[in-house]
């Protein structure tokens, strides 16, 4: 009877210890995983970018595990609502037609739309300028929308399923421009193979904001605020912003 009692004992202890393993909380990151330097597939295969630190740095503070999902740009927030993933983080403009579909966290950083083009072309950015012109866009994003919505009669647009793909067409002179995030136009520029582009122009749109995407009603979206707060005012995201920009984005 003693020895039973033991085996019990052992065995009633082993499960308080497994306990908090099973218990961990576990979510999952959604995001695109080709949009340079926000999120990326390094040469290992693996997800990194701005977007990915800034997600696992909340995902700290949250005391959850993580995992990163990558999915299509054009099928991102469906993927988000058919719980492929828990929170989307990937770079994405808070508008009023997405609210519709998600809700939006405070905005993580606040962007801007700028022309690029080669240097040696004379790409001017008003509109007798750019009459006839060919520029490319990323589908669905806000620079796509102001294209359509701005110079739809007065340039040619060409909409692209990644902004990568945009950049080839614009090198093999294929398009006269794109029109991007100014971010992501800023550290493709770095880039050999943007070493023959610049900015054209100003910026046509300096107050984009971007924001953590979650599913309608989830109480996740208040517990990322809070962790968003908490990463500003300790200077984990001056840390990560100053490891991909030499200036602030927020």
């Amino acid at each position: 009877m003693k020895s039973y009692k033991k085996v019990l004992l052992a065995a009633a202890a082993a499960m308080l210890f497994q306990v908090p393993a099973m218990a961990e909380e576990t979510l999952r990151i959604g995001t695109e995983g080709a949009y340079p330097p926000f999120n990326l597939i390094d040469k290992s295969g693996e997800v990194v970018g701005f977007d990915i630190d800034i997600a696992n740095a909340l995902c700290e503070k949250m005391e959850v595990k993580c995992t990163v999902v990558t999915s299509d740009w054009d099928g991102i927030i469906p993927a988000l609502n058919t719980r492929r993933f828990d929170f989307l983080v990937a770079s994405m403009s808070i508008t009023d037609e997405r609210k519709q579909a998600v809700d939006f966290t405070d905005p993580y950083y606040t962007n801007k739309l700028q022309f690029v083009a080669p240097k040696k072309s004379d790409f001017k950015v008003d509109e007798e300028s750019l009459k006839g012109k060919t520029i490319g866009a990323q589908r669905a994003t806000i620079a796509g929308q102001w294209l359509e919505d701005n110079l739809g009669d007065v340039v040619d647009v060409r909409l692209y399923d990644t902004q990568e793909n945009a950049y080839l067409d614009m090198n093999s002179g294929r398009i006269d421009g794109v029109l991007a995030d100014n971010f992501v136009q800023y550290e493709w520029l770095q880039s050999e193979s943007g070493s023959d582009f610049e900015f054209k122009g100003e910026p046509v749109f300096d107050n984009d904001k971007i924001g953590i995407a979650v599913r309608k009603g989830d109480p996740l979206r208040e517990r990322l605020n809070e962790a968003l707060a908490e990463i500003i005012e300790d200077g984990t995201y001056e840390e990560i912003n100053a490891k991909y920009f030499p200036f602030s984005i927020r």
